[in-house]
């Protein structure tokens, strides 16, 4: 209990204080967890995060996970992320309330958190265009998966094409030689492990047909989140296109309250996938919030229980690690045409949009300016454009 209470209280103070995404993040782990507290070694740390970069969903919440697991055990892991996480959830609900009680969705200064978002997510693809498809094989892999996006999009055509993908991975990537790394222990039986991965595939194949075959608005909302969860590469500001795509053609919440929430996200700490208790929250209120949250989180909580155990082996394998290039390279692809449409086609109206947008991306990749600063420029350059 004094374990689990601790992981708790440590994670809630890096929820609380942890600005600046993903990458920023694992530094802050790192000088928490690893070099203040000595809960891991340099090793093991550095193994921990090899492993969630090369799952789908938010690298940074689950080497936290994986960090409470290996303190306290499972519910070890379950605290790490409520702390984490928790903070930036009551921040982004209550944003999301203020929207729908004073109908501010098209002031000035909302246009420049939607362009904020533009530059940011191009940023993100941009840089995971350069790790993930930096050859001509991928980047073809990557330019075909997002003409198939565009042409015929919906639900099973991204898990179909992620599978492609993957599949054409295993065999035309086998044989590049891979770095070997030290072993990683976790408490975590084998017998657990596989059940979190039945469950995780298993709810990703079955939720696509239950929403089709129910009317259980629910399930789709169900459905939406964890499907993001699930195969978003990269960290949390690449999950942007994903869930506009599934919350705004369905009508959920309009492409202002989208993009207006997404800038919002920028400036609170903690992980970037609470957008999903925003998103869920002008869906449903709290309700909706917690519905959102709990399944777009779902998937890395799986993924990280399943694999770590097996982690070991599976870094040896060049065909497992082969199918894995492949499938970055297909999201990267499905990115790039949620980046157009409908990000760009609601968002850029005019070439002072574009102005404003090209500028914050500049600040981005060439100034190196942080995330909340850029948000604070693109409500500035919004709320002045609104007298334009």
């Amino acid at each position: 209990m004094k374990s689990l209470l601790e992981v708790l209280i440590v994670s809630t103070r890096l929820g609380l204080t942890s600005f600046g995404g993903p990458v920023a993040h694992l530094g802050y782990f790192h000088e928490e967890y690893v070099r203040r507290r000595q809960w891991m070694d340099e090793k093991g740390y550095a193994d921990l995060v090899a492993l969630c970069q090369f799952l789908p969903g938010p690298a940074s919440s689950q080497v936290g996970i994986g960090i409470g697991v290996i303190r306290a055990g499972l519910l070890g892991g379950i605290m790490a992320w409520i702390g984490f996480t928790l903070p930036s959830v009551i921040a982004l609900v209550l944003f999301a309330l203020l929207l729908q009680g004073f109908d501010i969705g098209n002031a000035g200064w909302i246009q420049g958190l939607k362009l904020v978002a533009v530059a940011i997510v191009g940023h993100a693809i941009l840089g995971m265009g350069q790790k993930l498809a930096p050859d001509r094989s991928r980047a073809t892999i990557a330019i075909v998966t997002t003409l198939i996006t565009l042409w015929w999009f919906s639900a099973l055509t991204q898990v179909l094409l992620i599978i492609l993908a993957g599949i054409i991975g295993y065999f035309l990537f086998a044989n590049r030689q891979q770095e070997e790394r030290a072993a990683l222990h976790i408490p975590i039986s084998k017998m657990l492990a596989v059940s979190s991965l039945v469950l995780f595939f298993g709810l990703l194949l079955l939720l696509p047909f239950l929403r089709e075959t129910t009317s259980i608005e629910w399930v789709a909302v169900f459905d939406s989140f964890y499907r993001s969860g699930s195969l978003v590469f990269g960290g949390g500001h690449v999950v942007l296109p994903l869930l506009e795509r599934e919350v705004v053609p369905t009508g959920w919440v309009s492409a202002e309250d989208f993009l207006a929430g997404y800038g919002a996200t920028q400036a609170v700490p903690g992980p970037l996938f609470t957008f999903a208790a925003y998103l869920g929250a002008m869906m449903g209120g709290w309700t909706g919030a917690l519905l959102a949250t709990f399944a777009i989180f779902l998937p890395a909580f799986l993924l990280v229980i399943g694999t770590l155990p097996f982690w070991n082996l599976l870094r040896q394998s060049p065909k497992v690690q082969g199918a894995l290039m492949g499938v970055n390279a297909a999201v990267v692809g499905i990115l790039v045409a949620a980046l157009y449409h409908p990000l760009w086609t609601h968002t850029i109206k005019s070439v002072y949009d574009f102005g404003l947008a090209l500028g914050l991306f500049g600040l981005l990749v060439f100034w190196k300016l942080p995330p909340w600063m850029i948000v604070i420029v693109g409500v500035v350059g919004g709320t002045l454009l609104a007298y334009v």
